[in-house]
């Protein structure tokens, strides 16, 4: 009886030491005011990425597609998996790696890819593009690698040639894309080359046939009005063959949903001969009802309004589409 009673105060004794060291052992693992600090977030690694372009193919202005070939140099202070980025504007044809270098931590290769670009048309014949190279990651996104644009390997080739167009000069830098969609964002290196149509030979396919046309029409003005119907005939053939040219030069380029600058020229075009035609029209009239000093001044005054305001319409549109 006694050992019975011994052994249930030993039992009770303990009972209660447990219950008295339970609440610093809940605090301990509560981590209230002991707990060890939060582990700092790490930075994202950088890499630091030139491009040196070797050779650009033809534009498509339609698809806005066209093939590049550069050499591409990676260089970080971890190492750097292979073929481990990827063209967002377009598809690699070939990837050929040249050197790996400092355990994988230095990459250098020679690419020969297929891309695409928006093309903005508006300045047409006298527009300018912008060429891009978009590389980004296939797996790492901003918050464990980002690209450091190295414009110190980064050019272009002074043997690179364009056909029909001229190289104004190249950009490199960083930037991140968003994916809200997956909730993602990536670090995407654009290394990019800025080109425009070669100006004076643009001008000379598109605008002098249609402005030699016009000055054989205000050449017309000068006849007197008894002449009447060679200026109407003249009038009427530069119409026609306006309207045939702009179906041309609408051909060099995709449909599009806005007015060109050469729509806006043939337009303006169209404008001044139609109000040519119907005034001298007007001239006939009079001449066929015998109202000769009527047409005579109606003659003179378009003379003056021809010979005055179509350069004028047409250096004012020039301005405009180059300044605007």
């Amino acid at each position: 009886m006694r050992r019975g009673l011994a052994f249930l105060a030993i039992a009770m004794g303990l009972a209660v030491a447990g219950v008295r060291a339970a609440p610093a052992d809940v605090k301990a693992e509560a981590g209230d005011t002991n707990a060890a600090p939060a582990e700092a977030k790490a930075a994202p690694c950088e890499v630091k990425v030139g491009i040196y372009v070797l050779s650009l193919g033809k534009l498509d202005i339609g698809s806005g597609s066209y093939a590049v070939d550069f050499y591409l140099s990676m260089a970080s202070t971890e190492p750097i998996p292979d073929n481990a980025f990827e063209f967002m504007n377009g598809r690699a044809a070939t990837i050929e790696k040249i050197d790996d270098a400092d355990g994988g931590r230095k990459k250098f290769y020679r690419i020969l890819a297929n891309l695409n670009v928006p093309v903005d048309l508006k300045r047409f014949p006298f527009d300018q593009q912008r060429l891009g190279i978009i590389l980004e990651d296939k797996t790492e996104g901003v918050d464990k690698m980002v690209y450091v644009p190295e414009p110190a390997e980064s050019g272009l080739d002074a043997g690179i040639w364009f056909p029909g167009w001229s190289i104004a000069g190249w950009n490199v830098a960083s930037q991140t894309h968003d994916y809200p969609v997956y909730g993602e964002k990536y670090s995407q290196l654009v290394f990019s080359v800025d080109i425009g149509r070669v100006k004076l030979n643009s001008f000379l396919k598109t605008f002098l046939p249609v402005i030699f046309l016009m000055l054989i029409v205000m050449s017309s003005f000068i006849l007197n009005p008894d002449q009447i119907t060679t200026r109407l005939a003249a009038i009427s053939s530069a119409l026609v063959a306006s309207a045939m040219f702009h179906i041309s030069i609408a051909g060099q380029i995709p449909p599009v949903g806005y007015l060109t600058f050469a729509d806006k020229f043939m337009v303006l075009t169209y404008f001044i001969l139609l109000a040519c035609f119907f005034t001298s029209l007007h001239v006939f009239i009079l001449q066929g009802r015998k109202e000769e000093e009527r047409a005579q001044k109606l003659s003179k005054l378009t003379e003056k309004i021809v010979f005055a305001g179509m350069p004028t319409l047409y250096v004012a549109l020039f301005v405009w589409g180059m300044c605007g």
